[in-house]
């Protein structure tokens, strides 16, 4: 049963990961700018949804798509995995590609789009509703919502502490990542937060010593905290 899980968790994912890097081109804008709307060769681009190929010519943009969907169906797979046929897993499945589209973003332009930070958190809590009526679930939606809050509620702190560190679109990035985290309890909190800091840290030295940043660079944080909250989640997931 769990091979079986595993192995649609992770077609889902590939599938999944195909559509991603249209979306990602689109999105990877600076903030003054309006969505694309067109491939580099000047063609419209006909909705959000779709492969990353020109319609008219064929060409491919944005991100390489086998690297997406290969990336996608791995997170997906290990969810599926920790997680086993409880009825949360559905909800994992469902947020893990708009986490990768949010990581790939962010890592493109230093960017986490609100179409894209705000949605997900109220689709996470409502999702997470849904699964908390189900049998044999392993979270708790009340906990889920005071993780969300919490931890966006921490985040805002270091923002206005520290702007420049800290991204106010990481603040509303941390509403879904809490809410996540937090079906699982405290501890999961907890280690996803401190795990997403620590990958970023990790990233940021090595840049250092390979001399391909300085101290103050700048680096993308979302994806680190994405990362995280995905270790926190196999964790208490196969904890529960």
């Amino acid at each position: 049963m769990l091979l079986i899980l595993v192995l649609g968790g992770a077609l889902w994912g590939a599938a999944a990961g195909l559509l991603v890097p249209r979306a990602v081109y689109r999105l990877s804008v600076s903030p003054d700018e309006a969505w694309r709307g067109s491939c580099p060769d000047g063609h419209p681009v006909g909705g959000w949804v779709g492969l990353a190929r020109c319609g008219h010519d064929g060409t491919r943009y944005g991100p390489r798509t086998t690297t997406v969907a290969l990336a996608t169906a791995l997170v997906c797979a290990a969810l599926a995995a920790a997680t086993g046929a409880r009825p949360e897993l559905g909800v994992w499945l469902l947020l893990a590609p708009f986490g990768v589209l949010l990581a790939v973003v962010d890592f493109e332009v230093h960017r986490l789009p609100d179409v894209l930070t705000l949605p997900l958190a109220g689709a996470a809590l409502v999702l997470l509703g849904g699964a908390a009526v189900l049998p044999e679930h392993a979270g708790s939606w009340i906990h889920a919502l005071y993780g969300g809050l919490a931890l966006g509620g921490a985040y805002f702190v270091l923002f206005l502490i520290s702007p420049n560190g800290m991204g106010f679109g990481d603040v509303k990035l941390a509403l879904s990542l809490g809410a996540v985290l937090g079906w699982y309890g405290w501890g999961a909190v907890l280690l996803g937060t401190f795990a997403g800091f620590l990958l970023a840290a990790l990233y940021g030295g090595f840049l250092v010593v390979a001399r391909r940043a300085g101290r103050k660079t700048a680096i993308p944080f979302g994806p680190f905290l994405i990362g995280g909250a995905f270790l926190g989640l196999l964790a208490g997931a196969y904890a529960a």
